[in-house]
């Protein structure tokens, strides 16, 4: 019964966790954000956050005002939470990001 229980809790964890082939894009104007499900590369993004952190956080880029960015990301409930190579921090709803279409 144990097992039984914990393959359900980890299917559970599984659906709950954002999957996607492509990746995710927000725009706001000319700024936009893309998310990544790679594990996070930027090295100044993961010198910020604890340890234990660094395997959540999935690679991000951004563009803002023109100037791109290296971020790392992690869902944390309906809202992608993200780390900037500048030490920013920001989120945006899971629901305004939007599968890149193909040009």
């Amino acid at each position: 019964m144990k097992v039984l229980v914990a393959v359900i809790a980890a299917a559970a964890a599984l659906a709950a966790a954002p999957t996607f082939a492509q990746d995710l894009v927000a725009r706001q104007g000319e700024d936009s954000v893309r998310l990544s499900d790679g594990a996070c590369q930027s090295e100044l993004v993961l010198s910020r956050l604890e340890g234990e952190q660094q395997t959540d956080f999935h690679s991000a880029t951004a563009v803002f005002q023109g100037k791109n960015f290296q971020a790392c990301w992690r869902q944390m409930g309906n809202v992608a939470f993200l780390v900037y190579e500048d030490g920013d921090q920001g989120i945006i709803p899971i629901q305004e990001l939007k599968p890149e279409l193909a040009a």
